[in-house]
C-alpha cells in the first residue's frame, strides 16, 4: 500500500527532498539520458505530492500553482521509480495530484507539459492536446489540458 503525503517546499524535511531530486535524477537524467537543469526554481512555489513505499519514494509529482509554470494550476516532473511501473501505480499517482489540485485549488481546470510517448496516458484522465508537438530538452512533448468536470 502507498502512503501519500502532500507538502509545501518549505515543510519537506532534508531526507523528502534529497529523495524527490533522486527519483527525479534517476528517471528523468539517467533513465531518459537527458542532461538537463532539473532544478529549475519552481519547486520552492510547488507542492510536492510523495507516494512512500516501505520507506521509498515510488512515486512523485509537482503541484504547480497557477502563475508560475502555466496560466492554470498545473502538474509537473511525473515519475515513479523504475521498480513501481506496470502495476497501477502511474495511474494511482495521477488520481492522486488532480484530487491534489482539486484539493488546493478547488474544482478547476488543469495544464500539464506532457512527453508525446504519454499522450494516451494523460488522455485516460480526460486531458487534451493543446499544443503542436515541440522539443524539451531533446524529447518531444506536448500541452494538455484537463478541463473542469
Amino acid at each position: 500500500m502507498i502512503k501519500w503525503v502532500l507538502k509545501k517546499f518549505d515543510e519537506l524535511t532534508p531526507m523528502e527532498l534529497y529523495s524527490i531530486l533522486r527519483l527525479r535524477n534517476e528517471v528523468f537524467v539517467v533513465e531518459q539520458n537527458c542532461v538537463f537543469q532539473d532544478a529549475d526554481n519552481k519547486d520552492p512555489a510547488s507542492y510536492h505530492l510523495m507516494g512512500w513505499k516501505n520507506e521509498k519514494l515510488i512515486a512523485y509529482s509537482r503541484i504547480i500553482p497557477a502563475g508560475i509554470a502555466y496560466d492554470l494550476p498545473s502538474i509537473g516532473r511525473v515519475v515513479t521509480s523504475p521498480e513501481a511501473r506496470r502495476n497501477g501505480t502511474g495511474k494511482e499517482l495521477m488520481k492522486e495530484s488532480i484530487e491534489a489540485i482539486k484539493k488546493l485549488f478547488g474544482n478547476v481546470s488543469i495544464k500539464l507539459g506532457a512527453q508525446l510517448y504519454l499522450k494516451n496516458f494523460y488522455e485516460s484522465f480526460q486531458f487534451v492536446q493543446s499544443s503542436r508537438v515541440y522539443l524539451e530538452d531533446g524529447i518531444e512533448h506536448i500541452e494538455m489540458v484537463r478541463s473542469v468536470i
